[in-house]
């Protein structure tokens, strides 16, 4: 064919064919012109080894400073970019180098540097996953996806916990960092869900549970996670610090976990949630849609694992606190209300991931959502308006300028309430309304029903008031209809007893 290049195959069929036939035929069985097979019986070669050697056809721009100037700083630190390596030539030789036209040569000097003459690299050797002998551990960021709550934007990381030989994951949403808590809390809920214990655990290097932590508190986390093994009969196995890869079957199902959560969010259409709640359900879903396509791999993998232990371990942190004349506790700058009651008492508080449980000796006397500082330090406040709604309707002013005011509210309803009888009303007359609305969601046990009737007056544009909404929660006084009921003679009874049926009938 005119314009394509011979092959060595072609040739030797046209010889081979021209033993038996003229030169047009032998040329059109190889697939060439007779031309082509006059040319090639004048030279016996073969088409590659008479190919002409390609050489430059311009002159080489770097010639004058590769071997002298670039080579020795490469040989020096071979991180250097070609791009860095550019600039030096232009800060260098400015009329040799005027601009970044050698800036792709010089990319490609560098790269064939590194291939022949540079540092040797870290090989990545994969696994055989045997079933059942190990399980992979890892927080990831989640803050890409752009989950709010509320409207809020979320700061989370998810716990991640996989069986590299099946797949099977388990997530949790975690808000308070990379923590022992975290990770002893979430690792637990996975075993028990699992109902089955690998042989081993591969975790990270946990450093950011160890960050700011004196040397006895790394030693106490240490031996604690040491003890948490030893209560499942894992065998603990790390990371080398600042090597991801050597986790990498974890670190692979993160990012196909976010990509599966990713485009669940875009089929949802909204990426706001009411609650932390509903977003935890909103992972567990996805992520049991994904379990479901590894449940025969899973039932191979569960066979050769260990049994759970009889009970779960501590999976939290204790911390004892004095609760203050405010009516609540400071926790690791997050101020938590209790009941008043307890003023002047200490309490012993159990710190999970996602909640603080308090305790007076071995009584159980408040459950809190817990909270973290942000990166900007500044304190916050867990407040359940019943511990101190009491306290207000004696003081109803003090609603004004309360510090946690925001947080005492229960739901919006109450929030936009305020807001409204706030910019409507003098302030005495805002604060005592107020309080008289959470005082009746709190003794009428209506919260919720009294904030449907609050939103309700707010949408046509009245104030919302404590009596008026007080006749329209209370049930109707209406006596219920007189319902005939035929009462069993009691002597019936007594005749089953006896075994005389005639009068049991």
């Amino acid at each position: 064919m005119p314009g394509k290049t011979i092959t060595d195959q072609q040739w030797r069929l046209y010889m081979r064919e021209r033993q038996h036939h003229n030169q047009r035929v032998a040329a059109a069985r190889a697939g060439m012109s007779e031309r082509t097979g006059r040319r090639l019986e004048k030279d016996p070669r073969k088409p590659s080894e008479r190919a002409p050697v390609r050489g430059r056809t311009i002159p080489d721009p770097l010639a004058d400073v590769w071997e002298s100037d670039l080579v020795p700083m490469l040989e020096r630190d071979p991180g250097l970019r070609p791009i860095t390596l550019l600039h030096y030539l232009q800060r260098t030789y400015p009329d040799s180098f005027p601009d970044d036209q050698v800036r792709r040569t010089l990319e490609r000097r560098v790269r064939d540097w590194r291939a022949l003459r540079g540092p040797r690299r870290d090989v990545i050797f994969r696994q055989n996953q045997e079933p059942g002998r190990q399980a992979l551990s890892d927080f990831t960021d989640a803050g890409k996806l752009g989950v709010t709550i509320a409207g809020e934007p979320l700061k989370h990381l998810l716990y991640n916990f996989v069986l590299p030989f099946s797949g099977w994951q388990f997530v949790r949403v975690v808000l308070g960092g990379e923590s022992f808590t975290a990770l002893s809390e979430n690792l637990q809920d996975a075993l028990w869900t699992l109902d089955k214990v690998p042989g081993e655990l591969r975790t990270d290097s946990l450093s950011a549970a160890y960050k700011n932590l004196s040397r006895e508190q790394q030693a106490d986390l240490t031996e604690r996670y040491a003890g948490l093994c030893r209560h499942y009969g894992l065998r603990a196995s790390r990371n080398n610090p600042g090597e991801a890869h050597e986790n990498g079957a974890v670190e692979a199902h993160n990012g196909h976990l976010k990509d599966a959560l990713e485009q669940a969010l875009i089929l949802r259409g909204s990426r706001d949630f009411p609650d932390l709640v509903s977003y935890q359900r909103f992972v567990d879903e996805v992520v049991a849609r994904r379990n479901a396509a590894r449940r025969d791999d899973l039932a191979v993998e569960l066979r050769h694992m260990q049994s759970l232990p009889r009970q779960r371990t501590t999976d939290f942190t204790e911390a004892v606190v004095s609760v203050l004349s405010t009516g609540g506790f400071w926790l690791r700058n997050v101020f938590y209300s209790v009941p008043s009651q307890l003023i002047g008492h200490r309490l012993r508080v159990h710190v999970y991931d996602a909640r603080i449980e308090a305790y007076l000796g071995s009584t159980h006397v408040v459950t809190h959502p817990r909270r973290c500082v942000g990166d900007d330090g500044e304190r916050k406040h867990v407040v359940d308006y019943r511990h101190v709604v009491h306290a207000l309707k004696r003081k109803p002013q003090a609603l004004a300028g309360l510090t946690y005011r925001d947080q005492l509210f229960p739901r919006g309803e109450y929030r936009r309430a305020w807001q409204a009888l706030s910019a409507a009303l003098p302030q005495k007359d805002a604060c005592k309304r107020m309080v008289g609305l959470l005082a009746m969601a709190h003794e009428e046990c209506c919260e919720a029903e009294l904030a449907g009737l609050i939103a309700a007056d707010l949408e046509a544009g009245r104030l919302p008031e404590p009596a008026t909404l007080r006749r329209r929660l209370r049930p109707s006084t209406a006596m219920p209809a007189d319902v005939p009921v035929d009462l069993t003679d009691p002597r019936k009874f007594d005749a089953l007893l006896t075994g005389n049926r005639e009068v049991a009938r």
